[in-house]
């Protein structure tokens, strides 16, 4: 592994990052093709969570931050940190004083494949977090790892510059050359959506609004009544 940092890289652009946010990461996973979902156990550390931004990546050691300061300095406003690690850990690499770094920086939240600690704090400045675990261990600044460089978090292969949207769904990475496709094919899905939720709050049943019953009728789904007892 390259001990390196990597400057001025190429962002998805802050409006669709924008409006992807607003769809959430349900309807965006779906548009996306159902891919690009990070693994279920990571999970906002508060509750209501919810935040979209640009990939800032970091490759970390397990137990080991030093990493996540050195991208500090990388981060603009708008970005969102995104940290995996080159071993399984649960340490507590992220608190409140990192948050505060960021927060300074106008970073929008961070995605970590690792342990977080200091959540009251962090729930109380507004700061989202997505991770793997909360834990009180300690972490040190030992060995360098690196800053803007592909990096695999929860299972997604998240490139600098990638759109991230993280909300109590989960997090989701649409990589930035799809943004515009996957923009349109969700706003489309949204459109349509809000007109289900009508048919459906006014009663009609899915069974119906999906023209389920035939391709049920052909899987051999049969309707039986009950018999009276004698």
């Amino acid at each position: 592994m390259k001990t390196i940092v990597v400057r001025n890289i190429k962002r998805t652009e802050a409006d669709l990052v924008k409006r992807l946010g607003a769809l959430g990461v349900s309807t965006v996973h779906e548009a996306y093709g159902r891919f690009g979902l990070m693994k279920p156990y990571l999970r906002p550390v508060w509750t209501g969570a919810e935040a979209a931004g640009t990939a800032v990546t970091v490759l970390a050691q397990p137990g080991d931050n030093w990493m996540i300061h050195v991208a500090v300095e990388q981060c603009r406003p708008g970005d969102m940190l995104v940290v995996g690690c080159t071993a399984d850990n649960t340490d507590g690499m992220f608190g409140e004083l990192l948050a505060t770094s960021l927060k300074a920086r106008g970073v929008v939240g961070l995605v970590i494949d690792a342990g977080c600690r200091d959540v009251k704090a962090l729930r109380e400045m507004g700061f989202p977090v997505w991770s793997r675990a909360i834990s009180a261990k300690g972490t040190v600044k030992a060995t360098p790892g690196a800053v803007n460089v592909p990096v695999v978090c929860a299972g997604i292969n998240v490139h600098p510059g990638d759109a991230v949207i993280a909300d109590e769904d989960g997090v989701v990475v649409v990589q930035r050359k799809y943004a515009t496709d996957v923009v349109a094919r969700a706003e489309k899905r949204h459109a349509d959506e809000e007109g289900k939720r009508r048919q459906l709050a006014s009663g009609v049943l899915g069974l119906d609004m999906y023209n389920m019953r035939e391709p049920l009728a052909k899987a051999g789904l049969v309707y039986v009544d009950e018999a009276e007892p004698e």
